[in-house]
């Protein structure tokens, strides 16, 4: 199985988080004062990353993931991780950042290029053209139900 190089992992996590502020730092330009309009665009900045990072970084693809055409699944048997686990994986990168953001850098020489965070939650990032076990196909329906069933 091929890994996601390291600069890559960097660009989508830098995409990821720059598209998510985007309504705060509008709130911030248009009134610095901290009015309620930088709330409710604080609240919009929040629901985007919940959305973004957790909703649909947990489905394998986040924006930045995509944009970099990467995906995010569990170690063994690629299946995505799943909304909480991804919000569980983003508060294991504190980890990643206490030793001087050593866990972040891990990927440069880590054979399966992982975070300590990856490495936490058993999670591999790799480029979207390898292909993922037969589970994940578009077509998959589960053992036991008929074509077409919901």
């Amino acid at each position: 199985m091929r890994f996601t190089p390291w600069w890559s992992r960097v660009m989508s996590f830098l995409v990821d988080y720059f598209l998510v502020s985007i309504p705060f730092g509008v709130a911030g330009l248009v009134d610095p004062r901290g009015t309620a309009l930088e709330v409710g665009l604080g609240v919009v900045t929040f629901a985007l990353l919940v959305y973004n990072r957790w909703y649909l970084g947990g489905r394998g693809q986040s924006w930045g993931k995509k944009l970099l055409d990467t995906h995010l699944h569990k170690e063994a048997g690629g299946r995505p991780i799943g909304t909480w686990m991804s919000f569980v994986r983003d508060v294991c990168h504190l980890l990643d950042a206490l030793p001087c953001f050593l866990g972040f850098l891990r990927p440069l020489w880590d054979g399966r290029r992982q975070t300590f965070a990856d490495k936490i939650v058993k999670t591999v990032v790799t480029p979207a053209e390898t292909p993922l076990p037969e589970p994940l196909a578009p077509n998959w329906r589960a053992p036991g139900r008929p074509e077409g069933a919901a």
